[in-house]
């Protein structure tokens, strides 16, 4: 039945479904995952990359997590080429807001500008949905630190602790489970590594296969945006257990 309803963006079906906005978040499905937990001193961004080939050249930069202005950034689940579209469009509004009122752009707002873009894409023929989902973190003087995930279909929400790409539903439950309303920073990263570690489809978590980014107040009032890098990021994997390496624990 649904053969006759899934050409097109612009159809809903008897049942009030569009095929193609689902056909694109299942695409989101088959990617890396990526895990956002909202702390009381930061938002924390863990993501998986996928390694498909050993003689593939690693990312010098990061692949999974991206800087859109200096109080936001978000990480990626999807068709990569998509979400760079996405991301440059979301800097350039950013900037623009910036030097209009000479203040940061509110997140939520940036969020709902740029869902507003991908809702567009599911409305008018001839277009396809972007294949991509965003988990947005955040910092401005409205609402703290927030934590925002949207998907194809333009929706967006906020959440303490959510998952994108490869088994999601896994993660969104363990999270449920072991999320506290007064985590701190250092203890949200210790439960998106275990998170990950347990709903990746590969066996040993290595700091080649991650990124983890954080968001957070420094003493002087000013928001920074860090990315991990791989030396730390292996002593983090080797504190919280989830990766054992004898050859390097014994030198």
């Amino acid at each position: 039945m649904s053969r006759r309803y899934d050409s097109r963006t612009t159809i809903f079906s008897p049942e009030g479904r569009l095929y193609q906005v689902e056909y694109a978040m299942e695409a989101i499905g088959n990617a890396g995952s990526a895990i956002g937990i909202l702390a009381t001193d930061g938002v924390v961004l863990v993501g998986e990359k996928k390694v498909t080939s050993k003689l593939l050249q690693t990312s010098r930069s990061t692949e999974k997590m991206y800087k859109i202005d200096d109080h936001l950034a978000c990480a990626v689940a999807g068709i990569m080429s998509d979400a760079n579209i996405l991301i440059n469009t979301a800097r350039v509004q950013a900037q623009r807001y910036t030097f209009a009122y000479q203040q940061p752009m509110p997140v939520e707002q940036l969020v709902q500008s740029l869902c507003d873009t991908k809702q567009g894409y599911t409305q008018f023929g001839g277009l396809r949905p972007f294949g991509v989902s965003f988990l947005f973190a955040g910092w401005d003087t409205n609402f703290g630190f927030q934590l925002y995930m949207s998907d194809p279909s333009g929706n967006y929400s906020g959440w303490k602790a959510a998952a994108i790409g490869a088994n999601n539903q896994a993660a969104q439950s363990m999270l449920k489970q072991d999320y506290k309303e007064d985590i701190g920073r250092d203890e949200a990263v210790q439960l998106a590594l275990k998170v990950l570690s347990k709903t990746m489809d590969s066996t040993s978590l290595t700091a080649e296969k991650l990124e983890l980014a954080e968001i957070f107040l420094l003493p002087s009032g000013e928001v920074k945006y860090q990315v991990c890098s791989a030396d730390a990021l292996g002593k983090l994997l080797l504190k919280s257990g989830v990766t054992q390496l004898p050859a390097e624990s014994s030198s």
